[in-house]
């Protein structure tokens, strides 16, 4: 799918970075075959040969027990090596772990790190897209990634569902893949409370833009009010204001905002704001997942090719998967009883538990089988270029 995602991009679309928390689309390709070269072949192979041994710096994202790694701020920077050499690097690398995998198989190690990489590449599949709308979106030409048209919908008026208070239990069951940091699961006290039946919509939004919510300090975090006034943001990331309304940047290029469909690009500021505008707040990852447990597992993921989230349908809890991921109030910290494996890949998620909130769901870029109701999405509070939007909650 990674290749897939990235044919419709130039060679000159593959290699330009947007901003210091984005990544060109290459080095994304090139760091997810760095893992399995990294964690698996030269923890297996015999003789081991890197097949590059500069890619060992220039592709290590976060590893600090791995060595030295190429400044992420400068990743746009690496002209060199072309897009045909790291292609090829991909191509060589498969076929390496194909046949080393014909040798380890059995060993539960070696299973879990390959299924550990293919999860950590779904993960880069949804920043392919995301990294590569806010490229484009800072072209004049407003270039589309692809020609998908997306088509006026109709809307759904709110509603609100209650849940009572009481224990409940999230986290993974310790069946099939999880990250680390979904675990273990363990029980939490909920007041009862109420969640609204689908996401926030563009419309909604708007009227909180128009009404001035961006100019008014009481809605905002003392931080949050810092960063709007820093960024000089009046409205979310992508939208663009014209005499009639909105358009909306999205990856078929620019197009009337639907009223219908959800708010996305939002950081948690944002969404934090909104919420005390609207006299409710967000929801906790508690209250989120204790939820999430009581609907169909079916929603809006990357499969469609749409790249685009949609209006929500009829139902009294929905778009609770796929969509947009939605920010909960809750510090991403370790769950009580967490431990993070040993070794270069304890790095990958328990060392971020700080100054960051957790959004739940996926969404319509996240690819269709990668996410679950226990999957702890994360980001710092200024981060808008996911697709992260927005459910009320407010007490039962």
């Amino acid at each position: 799918m990674s290749l897939a995602l990235t044919a419709p991009l130039s060679a000159e679309d593959s290699c330009v970075q947007p901003a210091e928390e984005a990544s060109p689309a290459k080095w994304n390709l090139a760091h997810t075959t760095w893992f399995f070269e990294t964690f698996i072949l030269e923890r297996w192979e015999k003789p081991f040969r890197p097949f590059d041994s500069a890619f060992r710096v220039l592709f290590n994202s976060y590893y600090n027990a791995v060595g030295e790694k190429h400044p992420r701020p400068f990743r746009g920077l690496l002209t060199r090596p072309s897009l045909e050499f790291v292609l090829e690097y991909r191509h060589k690398v498969d076929e390496r772990i194909l046949r080393l995998h014909d040798d380890v198989w059995g060993e539960p190690e070696f299973q879990s790190l390959l299924e550990l990489g293919l999860n950590h590449e779904q993960q880069h599949q949804e920043l392919l897209l995301t990294d590569q709308k806010l490229l484009f979106s800072l072209n004049p030409l407003a270039p589309a990634y692809h020609e998908r048209r997306l088509t006026a919908s109709s809307g759904v008026p709110l509603s609100w569902k209650k849940f009572p208070a009481g224990l409940v239990e999230i986290g993974h069951r310790g069946e099939a893949f999880a990250f680390d940091n979904e675990a273990p699961r363990h029980q939490v006290f909920v007041q009862g409370y109420q969640l609204a039946s689908r996401l926030t919509t563009n419309a909604e939004y708007a009227v909180f833009v128009e009404q001035g919510g961006y100019d008014d300090p009481q809605y905002w975090l003392a931080e949050g009010w810092d960063w709007r006034t820093k960024q000089g943001r009046t409205h979310p990331l992508y939208w663009r204001p014209h005499a009639q309304g909105w358009s909306e940047f999205t990856l078929s290029g620019l197009v009337d905002l639907d009223p219908n469909r959800p708010a996305v690009h939002l950081g948690y500021f944002e969404a934090d704001a909104f919420a005390r505008w609207a006299g409710a707040r967000l929801p906790t990852e508690a209250e989120w997942e204790n939820a999430a447990q009581t609907v169909p597992f079916t929603g809006h993921f990357a499969g469609s090719g749409e790249f685009h989230p949609r209006a929500a349908p009829e139902g009294e809890l929905v778009q609770m998967l796929g969509d947009a991921w939605e920010w909960t109030s809750s510090s991403y910290a370790p769950y009580p009883g967490y431990h993070a494996a040993s070794g270069a890949v304890g790095e990958y998620n328990g060392k971020f538990m700080v100054n960051q909130y957790v959004l739940r769901g996926g969404s319509c870029a996240t690819p269709d089988d990668h996410v679950r109701t226990t999957y702890r999405n994360f980001f710092p509070t200024w981060a808008c270029w996911q697709f992260s939007g927005i459910r009320l909650a407010r007490e039962a």
